[in-house]
Formats: structure tokens, C-alpha cells, sequence
């Protein structure tokens, strides 16, 4: 396996980790809502998610900025993915900064946002190739 392979192998892990974390933390929230009423239940949760999901994150900015710069892909076919990135993070960011003070509806929302952009970025990577 050459090293492009390989790095295309943990870009595509990273970014599984992120958007599939997003989707089964939608639904352990909810799970975890109806189960208790213990907000520090969910504090934990979402603390031991967030470590997962910003490295998988970086990694995947990373590696993606990598094989940019190795292989020599034009940056303008790179820009709708990018943009979908700058503002998952953005927005990823953002909720984690304010979540203690958003109502429960604003953080869903925030998420369900984040969301939609990841899978968006997945549908540009696939324009890409």
C-alpha cells in the first residue's frame, strides 16, 4: 500500500468517525433524555464525544490538506468541499462554546446543522473523484 493509500485510508476513517459520531450522538441524546433527567449524564456524553469528534476532525483536515498539496488536486474543485468543512467546524465550534447557555431546541438545531454539512461534505468528495 503506498502512502497516498494510506492516507487516504485515515482521511476517510477521520471523517467516518466525525459524521458517524454526529449520527449516533443524535441518537444517544435523545435516548438519554428520555432515560434521566441527570443533565450531567449528557455533559459527560457530550465532553467524551467532543475529544473524539475535534481529533477525528483534525485529522481528517489534515490529511485532506495533505493529499491536496501531495497530489497535486486543483484547489478550485476543492472550494464547495472546503467552504461545507470551514463551516461544520464553524459551526461545531460555535455549539461548543454556547451549549451550556442554548435551550435544548437551539443546540438540536445547531447539531442537526452540523449534520447537514458533514454529509454535504461527503457528497463533494464525491464530485471530486
Amino acid at each position: 500500500m503506498s502512502s497516498i493509500e494510506i492516507v487516504k485510508w485515515v482521511h476517510l476513517l477521520a471523517a467516518a468517525v466525525w459524521t458517524g459520531g454526529l449520527i449516533t450522538l443524535g441518537f444517544l441524546v435523545t435516548t438519554i433524555r428520555g432515560a434521566t433527567d441527570d443533565v450531567e449524564v449528557l455533559r459527560a456524553v457530550a465532553r467524551r464525544f467532543s475529544v473524539l469528534s475535534w481529533a477525528a476532525f483534525g485529522i481528517a483536515i489534515i490529511t485532506g490538506t495533505w493529499m491536496y498539496t501531495t497530489i497535486d488536486l486543483p484547489w478550485k474543485d476543492f472550494s464547495t468541499k472546503g467552504s461545507l468543512v470551514i463551516l461544520a467546524g464553524g459551526l461545531a465550534l460555535f455549539h461548543q462554546l454556547t451549549a451550556k447557555r442554548s435551550s435544548p431546541a437551539m443546540r438540536g438545531l445547531i447539531q442537526l446543522l452540523i449534520l447537514i454539512a458533514s454529509i454535504g461534505i461527503f457528497g463533494a468528495a464525491v464530485t471530486l473523484i
